[in-house]
């Protein structure tokens, strides 16, 4: 059967704001306590959807998260009415609020590590949902997240739902971020790489500067949550080197689709082990292996402009299409280099700029702002219907965004109970415009 790959971007939430809360992601900790513009975020990221969509890419949409988190500032032991508590946690706690006001589900590639049907024991699609325990505002995600997909890909004859792993350094997962998957047709079983960045043996090394988020152990146990055939699986080690220069997730150094391995030369402990153990996973399929070398493109420079944490795509032509954030063509290096990839006649046929600086500022380009899901026509159509990018959809989310959306936020504002409620009026809206159903803590009373 025909399958394709979707891409479910995050909509950025309303109480998108610059918190700085991201230790190791150089650019959330560069803009911290700079003014936002929650509607310029959302509009942003929605113009990228649709342009994609009108292209012809499968294009879905996951709604964000309510905040602030009352639900969890209440189990951290703060009471009275709403207004109270978010009143209480300004006046005492106020490095808090930002923590549980965070729109960083928005970043939806760590929204979930997902494993298409032709890859699995049983045949279905599998869905773990990231536990993001290295960061206590993105810990809390993952069980509105798993509600937001269990409604979203709800029919279990094509679909399993993971629960998060367990809540412990042990098991740190990142979600998608660290993961992607590398195949011939989409619908033939694939090669699944998982990249760590905690060293597991005391031979490998480790960063010295910036946490590493993902572990082996977290990669092993999705491997065998999903049923994967481990001669498919491959788990190899980030560059800790990397890691310390602000690569916080693999998809900021290292972006893949179907062949194609788009890559920084420094950006994998051991290369040639990664590169030999994907291929032998292909098989028949020739890897296209695109590296970019030091010498043009720095890791500072890959950071900066995010060129990796890009949307790798594949168009009917069998290239592929690199969407890239406006910070690319910006840097002079950088866009060198890809004017250069283009005329080179390689995998990579067409570089497509978006402007997502209300993203960027916050440490977050095109790749994060998606979660990628292989499917084929029997399960797209069991996808909740209104999730999928058209005309219609647009200009209602369009028309949402600017009315309940504020066009400058700043941390401050973050104890404003009226955020709150304009919050939960805006997702009540939302869950039924995209046909969900009830998915908020609030929803839920």
């Amino acid at each position: 059967m025909t399958a394709f790959e979707a891409n479910f971007d995050g909509l950025v939430g309303p109480t998108h704001n610059y918190g700085g809360l991201s230790f190791g992601n150089v650019a959330s900790q560069n803009n911290i306590g700079d003014l936002s513009n929650p509607r310029e975020a959302a509009l942003q990221g929605l113009a990228k959807m649709k342009a994609l969509a009108d292209r012809g890419f499968r294009q879905g949409v996951l709604p964000p998260h309510e905040r602030p988190d009352i639900a969890m500032l209440r189990r951290l032991g703060y009471t009275g009415s709403d207004a109270q508590v978010l009143r209480m946690v300004a006046d005492t706690t106020p490095a808090l609020l930002p923590q549980v006001s965070s729109a960083s589900c928005m970043w939806t590639a760590n929204a979930a590590t997902v494993s298409p049907s032709a890859d699995t024991a049983d045949g279905r699609t599998h869905f773990t949902p990231a536990n993001l325990n290295n960061k206590f505002h993105r810990s809390i995600e993952h069980p509105t997240t798993g509600r937001i997909l269990g409604a979203i890909f709800s029919d279990p004859a094509h679909f399993a739902h993971h629960p998060a792993l367990p809540d412990c350094a042990q098991f740190g997962d990142e979600g998608a971020a660290n993961h992607t998957r590398l195949c011939g047709d989409y619908g033939a079983p694939g090669v699944e790489l998982f990249v760590y960045g905690r060293a597991a043996f005391a031979s490998e090394p480790a960063p010295k500067r910036y946490p590493a988020r993902q572990t082996r152990e977290a990669c092993e146990a999705i491997a065998h949550l999903h049923g994967l055939a481990p001669e498919r699986t491959v788990i190899a080690l980030q560059n800790p080197e990397v890691i310390d220069a602000g690569v916080f997730h693999n998809d900021v150094i290292a972006v893949g689709n179907r062949d194609v391995l788009f890559f920084h030369e420094l950006a994998f402990h051991d290369k040639a082990r990664l590169l030999a153990d994907v291929q032998r996973g292909l098989g028949d399929t020739a890897l296209r292996a695109v590296e970019v070398p030091a010498a043009e493109v720095s890791v500072a420079d890959a950071v900066s402009t995010y060129l990796f944490n890009s949307q790798l795509l594949a168009r009917a032509d069998g290239r592929m299409l690199l969407v890239v954030p406006e910070e690319c063509r910006r840097n002079p290096r950088v866009w060198a280099y890809l004017e250069a990839l283009l005329a080179s006649g390689g995998p990579i046929a067409e570089v497509a700029v978006f402007d997502l600086k209300q993203s960027m500022k916050n440490g977050g380009g095109p790749a994060c702002l998606r979660l990628r899901v292989v499917l084929n026509e029997a399960e797209a159509a069991a996808v909740t219907p209104g999730v999928w990018m058209n005309d219609a959809l647009y200009a209602r989310l369009t028309d949402w965004v600017g009315r309940h959306y504020r066009d400058r936020l700043s941390v401050a504002d973050l104890a404003d109970v009226r955020l709150l409620d304009e919050c939960r009026t805006a997702l009540d809206e939302l869950t039924q415009i995209l046909g969900i159903g009830s998915v908020y803590p609030f929803q839920l009373v």
